[in-house]
């Protein structure tokens, strides 16, 4: 398997620790795996330890989950969607996803960031379809524009094609110091461009900056939002995590000798090096590429960031229900059951009531809720 006018030529015998790699072809059945996971810290007391972000209703009836789920339609079809989650969280996840078989849903025995998840989603995949395309999702974002994502998608598995490792990434609207940055080179045209999403050469990730340095990276103007969306052939990324992260590759190994992925995951996924897929594979490996995502999207950090999306009142305060306010501004109010809350003489406040817990913090200490929930009793937390 070699590089040839940017291209990977395979020889036939192109193996990954014993199983045979195939060259992607435009017939190579797209998979996605839906990280979702998550500590529901931040969220509180909305959230729980079984009930992180995208299994919380924020922005309607629907859970971020279910839109991730919906916003595949037409693209992938429900057999070839799996979902990874938790122990704390794969009852409610698999109330939600009923579209999905049930043996597509696997449980992480132990939290080992994002690195292992996919080593073992690329494990399951193969098993399934060593000519497979893989795509891998975060559960938890919010975007609105589904032709547009899907686009983008598309573009991806394109440009995964080239052997390629693809990796999504947000045109900045901020200098945000919370997210990671994608510093984008040069421009590809793939083969029959169609005017899609634009395509560049990945020169490096950043890892989250400082205020000062994000500002530089927003004037520079060649720098995307990372999102933590990937798109690649399993033979291209069985070959990185052989090269970069032997470990890993030796897991996916070993759930090939035992055709079962459940009885791997229970012995050997909790001894797994717990790293990010950007620091075991995307910062060392020597070709990725990045797609300019064409849709709108939102990582939904924190309950200020929900707020945009409330409804407002003159003074600007938000809310998800009805708001009484004198001498009130700037507040974010969200209840769990509809009610009426009056609001006198305070800005500036968040607000969440559910059935058994109530937070009351300024806005400047949203950050800091997840140090809080530590401290609550531990049935809320």
């Amino acid at each position: 398997m070699v590089w040839r006018k940017n291209k990977l030529v395979f020889d036939g015998a192109a193996e990954f620790i014993g199983i045979p790699l195939f060259p992607h072809t435009v017939n190579s059945p797209l998979y996605v795996l839906i990280l979702a996971g998550g500590s529901g810290e931040r969220f509180w007391p909305l959230s729980r330890k079984s009930k992180p972000k995208q299994l919380l209703s924020l922005f309607g009836k629907s859970t971020l989950l279910e839109d991730t789920i919906d916003r595949l339609e037409g693209l992938v079809p429900p057999e070839r969607i799996l979902i990874l989650t938790n122990r704390d969280q794969e009852t409610m996840v698999r109330k939600l996803a009923t579209k999905l078989p049930a043996e597509n849903i696997v449980s992480e025995p132990a939290k080992r960031d994002t690195a292992a998840a996919i080593a073992l989603g690329a494990a399951w995949i193969s098993l399934r379809d060593p000519s497979a395309t893989m795509a891998v999702l975060p559960a938890d974002h919010l975007i609105q524009n589904r032709a547009g994502f899907q686009k983008t998608i598309e573009a991806a598995v394109k440009a995964a094609r080239t052997g390629s490792l693809v990796t999504i990434g947000i045109k900045p609207t901020w200098a945000c110091p919370g997210f990671g940055y994608i510093e984008a080179g040069a421009q590809e045209l793939p083969d029959g461009d169609d005017g899609g999403p634009e395509v560049f050469r990945v020169l490096r990730f950043r890892e989250k900056p400082n205020v000062e340095l994000a500002e530089v990276f927003l004037k520079q103007g060649n720098f995307r939002w990372n999102a933590g969306m990937f798109i690649w052939s399993i033979t291209a990324i069985l070959s990185a995590f052989e090269r970069h992260a032997p470990e890993l590759a030796q897991f996916i190994a070993e759930a090939h000798e035992d055709k079962e992925i459940g009885q791997v995951v229970e012995t050997r996924f909790g001894s797994l090096p717990k790293i990010s897929i950007d620091f075991a594979v995307m910062e060392k490996a020597s070709r990725v590429l990045m797609v300019e995502a064409a849709f709108d999207w939102d990582d939904i950090g924190s309950w200020p960031a929900v707020a945009k999306y409330l409804d407002k009142d003159a003074s600007e305060n938000r809310g998800n229900t009805a708001l009484t306010s004198e001498d009130s501004s700037n507040n974010i109010v969200f209840t769990e059951k509809p009610m009426t809350v009056a609001l006198m003489g305070v800005h500036d406040l968040i607000v969440v009531q559910t059935n058994d817990a109530l937070l009351v913090c300024h806005r400047s200490e949203a950050e800091r809720i997840k140090r809080l929930v530590g401290r609550v009793p531990t049935e809320l937390q």
